[in-house]
């Protein structure tokens, strides 16, 4: 067992502390542009949703303002948890997928209350670049707009994980693009919920490939996940 799992199960919050300085370092030193902001006066009752694998950069942008995500109950959660808390994100603890309705009713009743909560929506095992219906759900319940995020650094480190994670280099290049918003109405059928939410994922990744051409990165050598050939 490597010596990060054995602190992961034992003292995620050790572990956590430090991965927390690491990303507060690496964003100190970063530069990020955000493209589309200024057509959101305010993200209240917003879900902001962008790839599992971009989460870095979006997570210290965005720290301290009290927006809401989900995470598992796994041991990888807790470790997520911890770092989340301390980036100052409150956070409902659970799943939307398989029996994920009790996750799914509360942060219904958080964005109904005017909560802003910050989804990977193709989390958290994917597959990646895949919208999976919990999100939708909660929009369609909720009333809220659902707000495509693309991110991107240049240059940047990608791993062979499921989800292709990003980490930048220190100095590099950030971008964080948000696209038009959608709505769920409440009344909608299965298949009208189907095509928004297939509108949606293209809508995701036309934002992170524009967030990759801000950038600077070739957009032939980028990994795509295949749900953004659809």
């Amino acid at each position: 067992m490597s010596v990060l799992k054995r602190l992961n199960e034992q003292r995620p919050e050790f572990l956590a502390g430090i991965l927390v300085r690491f990303i507060r370092l690496i964003s100190s030193t970063m530069r990020v542009k955000t493209v589309g902001q200024e057509n959101y006066p305010s993200f209240e009752k917003c879900l902001l949703c962008g790839w599992h694998g971009k989460s870095f950069v979006f997570a210290n942008r965005f720290r301290g303002k009290g927006y809401w995500v989900i995470i598992s109950n796994s041991n990888d959660g807790d470790m997520q948890n911890h770092i989340f808390t301390q980036l100052g994100y409150q956070s409902i603890r659970g799943s939307t997928g398989r029996g994920g309705a009790r996750v799914a009713m509360q942060g219904v009743k958080v964005l109904r209350e005017g909560g802003t909560m910050a989804m990977t929506p193709d989390g958290p095992r994917g597959p990646s670049g895949e919208v999976q219906g919990g999100v939708m759900l909660m929009a369609q319940r909720s009333g809220s707009r659902l707000i495509p995020v693309g991110v991107a650094a240049k240059p940047c480190k990608r791993f062979r994980s499921w989800d292709r994670y990003m980490i930048p280099f220190p100095f590099s290049k950030g971008v964080i693009v948000f696209g038009e918003a959608f709505e769920v109405p409440l009344g909608a059928s299965d298949e009208q919920v189907e095509q928004i939410r297939l509108d949606f994922q293209r809508a995701i990744h036309a934002c992170d490939i524009e967030a990759e051409r801000l950038a600077g990165h070739s957009l032939e050598s980028l990994p795509l996940p295949p749900a953004a050939r659809l």
